[in-house]
């Protein structure tokens, strides 16, 4: 114990540092357990919009859509959601909604703002059109 005290004393930046990534890796793993929306995988994505009758909500800009997307998703980006333009996702209220975006890092904001909106089945796409990619799932590029 008394090494750990003389190492912190004599490296304080560097043990402030650790204590704060450690504090920011703890809120990180509550907020994601204490989250309502569920970060799904491609599979696990596929599934539970094609058993369910769900969609795919692409939140990435009109050009990045058009570049490539998942088939039957819907391009709603993230700037209409915040403003609360989700009237082409009214029929999907209580089915399975799934976001995507490029890589994962701003579906979770769009999804937080579907599920205040009033839509009850909302998740993530985990890792985004990246993780599509990744697990050879198919785009659409038209």
């Amino acid at each position: 114990m008394e090494q750990i005290l003389a190492f912190a004393a004599d490296h304080y930046l560097m043990s402030i540092l650790w204590v704060v990534l450690l504090i920011a890796l703890i809120v990180s793993y509550v907020q994601a357990a204490t989250s309502n929306v569920k970060a799904l995988t491609p599979q696990q994505a596929t599934l539970e919009v094609n058993r369910n009758d769900g969609v795919f909500v692409d939140t990435r800009s009109v050009d990045e859509f058009r570049k490539g997307h998942i088939h039957g998703s819907v391009n709603l980006p993230a700037e209409r959601i915040r403003k609360n333009d989700t009237a082409a996702l009214e029929k999907y209220k209580s089915a399975p909604i799934v976001v995507v975006c490029a890589t994962g890092m701003t579906a979770k904001s769009v999804s937080q703002e579907l599920t205040k909106a009033g839509y009850e089945n909302v998740a993530l796409l985990q890792g985004g059109i990246s993780a599509w990619k990744g697990a050879s799932f198919p785009l659409v590029n038209k």
